[in-house]
């Protein structure tokens, strides 16, 4: 009989999944209204209709590409699986065929389910659950690009020259059918040993070619690690995860597609572009002399995205800068056109350094739905209906509203969870890198004292300490209290650190904060 080894303590600072069940709902409790939780009858009711329609009978002009070998890459657990790929070679370059789920086929629009997306806006991601954009038989069930399921999408063509570039762009409306649900993880693990899935190895070429184009655009990715929540037999524990390699060449052909659809509505004069303005001059000014305090000078001549681009998260100056970078970029919002005249003048992203709009993940994101339909009638020279053109100006709204109540909510989650972890620790003192440092300010008797954020790397949080130091150094601090109820951890300063600010209560923000 098999053994596997069995431990009689959870590892340190993990939380009870049954703990956490139980904080997250009394969260979501608090936040009963502003987030909908449960999908009304009507809504279930006509989700479990769409599931039966067959779209290989729809009488819609829609391609047989089941005998194309697609396959899927997420994160090994996921089943809403919005995306697939298959790659190929050319003689001039490469043919990436991109099926999105063909979500528009199942959700009516003006219908129960459209209503009930507006609501909710995006899927949310919460350490223990989620809270799905659509009913689950459809986002995890006949819409998404499951393995060996036939499923209808919308299938982009994009034909690439020997660089990368999109030379040819092409959409349409198709059966398709995955072959293999592919992991991050495993996926990397293959390509470091040199056995790569020929489908993988492709992707790894093009998404070189493609993040190579973005430096000579000025665009800029952000390489930053990611706090993840890990679950293992009944506890759950925080740690922080770096993307792997191929993730990112997924994300090109994510980011690559978006641009091809903000090409299409531009050049037709209606659609949805995902913008972000220019950063300020000030914030430009400000983060190259911070750069330069810091020992890493951000050179003149050099663009944003390729000093970033230079940066390892793993020193903690050039932690400290990545963390500052994120002024750079501020203000994404999406814009809505149904006319040339009304499309935004300066149209970039500026991020990415082009047009750009969101369209590949329909399961788990409102606007996808309505970029796939208005692009799918300009890629086959139609005009957009009426009924469509009306609703590209309400989803802008829809977006921002859902989102920033998202926000929230995932917040405070993060938070829960944090200062859950963080009990084992009480007490105890810790190395952490200075990424950020605020004055002192002052209003009414109860301004904030000087304080600086600080990053831990185990425990994996982030919290504001009462100290000063300068940005990117490594200072020693202590956990002094932990109320998981109030979602607060308080460090300060340890002995033989930067004293705490003159005046200042010994306490902090709660970590994550």
């Amino acid at each position: 009989m098999a053994h596997r080894p069995v431990s009689l303590l959870a590892p340190r600072g993990s939380v009870a999944a049954d703990d956490l069940r139980e904080g997250i709902d009394a969260l979501l409790a608090d936040h009963d209204g502003a987030v909908p939780l449960e999908f009304p009858a009507d809504v279930l009711a006509a989700a479990e209709e769409a599931a039966g329609r067959d779209a290989a009978a729809d009488g819609a002009d829609r391609r047989d590409l089941t005998d194309v070998p697609f396959v899927t890459l997420d994160p090994a657990s996921s089943t809403d699986l919005d995306q697939a790929m298959h790659l190929e070679r050319t003689a001039d370059g490469y043919r990436v065929l991109y099926a999105i789920a063909d979500v528009p086929f199942f959700v009516d629009l003006e219908g129960v389910i459209d209503h009930e997306a507006r609501r909710r806006g995006e899927t949310l991601y919460l350490p223990d659950r989620r809270i799905p954009l659509h009913p689950e038989v459809l986002s995890e069930g006949v819409a998404s690009l499951l393995p060996e399921q036939t499923a209808p999408a919308f299938v982009w063509e994009l034909t690439l020259d020997e660089r990368g570039e999109v030379v040819g762009i092409g959409l349409e409306r198709a059966l398709v059918c995955s072959v293999a649900k592919l992991a991050y993880d495993q996926v990397q693990q293959e390509l470091d040993a040199g056995q790569g899935h020929p489908m993988m190895v492709l992707l790894q070429e093009i998404g070189v070619l493609r993040t190579a184009l973005e430096a000579e655009r000025g665009g800029a990715s952000l390489n930053v690690p990611e706090q993840e929540v890990v679950a293992e037999e009944d506890h759950v524990r925080l740690t922080w995860r770096n993307m792997n390699p191929i993730e990112d060449a997924n994300a090109q052909l994510s980011l690559m597609t978006g641009m091809a659809a903000a090409t299409l509505m531009l050049e037709h004069g209606a659609g949805i572009l995902r913008t972000m303005p220019p950063a300020e001059q000030r914030a430009v000014d400000r983060f190259r002399r911070q750069s330069r305090v810091l020992g890493v000078p951000w050179r003149e001549g050099v663009e944003y995205g390729e000093f970033l681009r230079s940066l390892d998260w793993h020193e903690p100056t050039h932690l400290a800068l990545l963390n500052l970078a994120t002024s750079l970029f501020r203000g994404a919002s999406y814009a809505a056109f149904t006319r040339p005249e009304q499309a935004p003048e300066v149209p970039v992203q500026a991020a990415i350094a082009a047009p750009y709009a969101h369209t590949t993940a329909p399961l788990r994101r409102l606007v996808d739905r309505f970029v796939l339909l208005v692009c799918l009638d300009h890629a086959q020279g139609r005009s957009p209906s009426q009924e469509l053109l009306a609703a590209l100006g309400e989803i802008p709204e829809a977006m921002q509203s859902t989102g920033a109540q998202a926000g929230n909510l995932e917040r405070a989650a993060r938070e829960l969870v944090e200062t859950a972890a963080l009990v084992a620790w009480q007490g105890e003192t810790f190395d952490a890198t200075v990424i950020e440092r605020r004055e002192a300010s002052e209003g009414n008797g109860s301004g904030a004292p000087l304080r600086v954020e600080v990053q831990l790397t185990d425990p994996p949080v982030t919290a504001w300490v009462p100290m000063d130091a300068e940005v990117g150094t490594v200072v020693r601090v202590r956990l002094e209290t932990v109320d998981v109820t109030a979602r607060r951890a308080v460090f300060v300063a340890a002995e033989g650190s930067s004293a705490a600010a003159d005046g200042a209560p010994g306490g902090a923000d709660g970590a994550g904060s």
